[in-house]
Formats: structure tokens, sequence, C-alpha cells
């Protein structure tokens, strides 16, 4: 059954379907993994899995892996030159992949750019953007640009100023970077996963922050945001039907928006499925077989949807589609 809030112009909720591919992939179980489509195939990049130590001996790592069918992966890198990391900013841009800054997870920011042309091969574009220290910070591309936005220091896990960014940055080259916005309308956030352009606009879709020493409750959002340029954003709604969250998911499919899982502090992680044709009208598809996570790893291929691990911590593998 779909759940309709207003009119939309809608698929059927019997119109789609989700399938298991594999419950086991050959990638060990991780969360907020790197997800982009690039020469027809599915990478996964990174991950985080702190209690599996063979993995994960840092806590993050840094393989590359890729897939065209979901059901069977090739390790394309056990070990990329740069270091472990997941909730980074992850991008295809200009023919290539992009890595986009990364956490601190490691005791340190990592305010470095890569990209690579085969996943095998990496080079390293910057070593420190102007726009550090931060981290669970929002990546899109859009007009030809890499778009930087949000994010914050976390200082009980690496030292730096305490600081909740609301600003917007944007690069052609991974290199030169410019301060589009140093202070949009939307209040401080990021942990939001995958990115939405849609309707020629970049769009925000809930986030949140992270807890600090300082203000040690996190906030979570379920705002709706758009613009042109960067610089002037309209806020669609204030407070969307689905529940305010974090480490979500967000993509563009079948000619909507989607919002998909994430963490919130009064029901942990979610499964929850919601779309929009407009960021206004938003319907819920429901009943969803896979089990609740945050920071998955999502793509768009093949005219499907795709659900692939995440904080379940298990190494599973779905995909939407028509029937």
């Amino acid at each position: 059954m779909t759940q309709s809030v207003g009119a939309d112009s809608k698929p059927e909720s019997g119109a789609y379907h989700w399938q298991c591919i594999t419950e086991n992939a050959a990638f060990a179980a991780r969360d907020g993994a790197g997800a982009l489509m690039f020469q027809d195939r599915m990478w996964l990049l990174g991950g985080w899995n702190p209690r599996d130590k063979v993995y994960f001996p840092h806590i993050c790592n840094s393989e590359v892996w890729s897939s065209t069918d979901g059901d069977l992966w090739t390790l394309e890198n056990a070990q990329a030159p740069w270091e472990g990391r997941h909730t980074a900013g992850y991008a295809v841009h200009d023919g290539l992949m992009w890595i986009v800054g990364g956490d601190c997870n490691q005791g340190h920011y990592q305010n470095d750019v890569w990209r690579s042309s085969d996943g095998v091969d990496w080079e390293l574009v910057n070593e420190a953007v102007p726009w550090g220290p931060r981290a669970v910070h929002y990546t899109v591309v859009f007009d030809g640009w890499i778009w930087v936005m949000g994010g914050q220091t976390i200082p009980q896990f690496a030292k730096a100023p305490e600081v909740f960014y609301h600003d917007v940055w944007r690069s052609k080259d991974g290199v030169d970077w410019e301060l589009v916005n140093d202070r949009v309308l939307w209040r401080p956030r990021g942990m939001i996963g995958g990115s939405v352009v849609f309707g020629d606009r970049m769009w925000i879709l809930g986030g949140g922050t992270y807890d600090t020493p300082d203000q040690p409750d996190r906030i979570f959002y379920n705002d709706v945001w758009c613009s042109k340029d960067g610089v002037h954003w309209e806020q669609k709604m204030e407070d969307a039907p689905w529940a305010p969250r974090q480490y979500h998911e967000v993509a563009v499919f079948d000619g909507h928006m989607w919002v998909m899982e994430g963490y919130n502090k009064q029901g942990g992680n979610r499964n929850d499925v919601w779309y929009s044709a407009d960021g206004v009208i938003w319907n819920e598809l429901s009943d969803t077989p896979w089990a609740p996570r945050h920071a998955a790893s999502v793509f768009v291929y093949g005219d499907a949807l795709w659900m692939v691990a995440g904080n379940n911590m298990t190494s599973d593998v779905w995909k939407l589609a028509w029937r």
C-alpha cells in the first residue's frame, strides 16, 4: 500500500517490487561506503566496520569493489592509496571518480581529494582543501562543478575548534575551491548520503548534526531546500511527512526524489522509503522487506534503485524495480 500525502502523480505501489539479489555479497559488511555509478558499473569505495578486525584493521578501509549485476562483485583494489574512510564526499565528474574529503576516525581530518579513471590507479589532486577541517559534509555534482556544503568538526574524534557549517563551496578540478556562500539559510547540517540534482536544482533533504562535547544532543531535520546556484536557497518544506533523520540516503530515480532509511533518536535505524516529484508532496512506499539501517550505499542503475549494505552490518544487496 502506498501512503499518499496530497495529490501527487505517483506510481502505484504495486508497480514496484524489492528483490533480494544476495544476502551475502563478496565484500565484508560495512557502512558509509561510497557508492558511484561509473562506466556502467556500480562502484563501492571504502567503508567502516570497527568490529571486523580482519578487513577493517584501522576501523575504515580503502577497498574498491565493482559490479554489473549486484550479485557478483570484483575487488578492483584491495588497498587504494587513499587512507581508509567512510561517509566522505563521492562524485563522478569530468569523466572520473572522485573522493572529496573524508572523516575523522583516524584521529585527524582527511582534507584531501583523489580521482581515478579505473578504480585501480588513484591520483592525489589536493592534500589540503581550504574548507577543512570538516567531516560528514554533503557533496553534489551540478552544473559542471563539484559542490561541498555543510558538515562539521567532531572534536572528540579529532581535535579542532567546534564548528557546525552551513556554507557552500565549489570546484571544477578539486584543486581550486570557491566559497559560494558562507552562511546559507538552512541550519548547519550534514550526514546526508548520496545526492539529489532534480529539476535543474540541487536539493537538501533532511540531515542533522553529530553530538559534540559542547552540544551533546544530536539534531535531526526533515526540511526540504533547493537552489539553482548555491547562493539563493528556497525552502520547499519545513516539516516533511517523513521523520527527521541523519545518515539517510537520497537519490533520483524514476522521475522522483527519494529519501530512504537513516537514523533517528526516537526510532534508531529505519527502513522507510519515501518519494516525491516536487519536494512538497511525499508518498511512502511501505512494506520494505530489508532490515532497518543507516549509512547504506545506494545506486541508480539498470532502471532500478539499489540498496546495499549499511549499518545493519550485513553485506546484503536489494533492488527496487518495476514489476
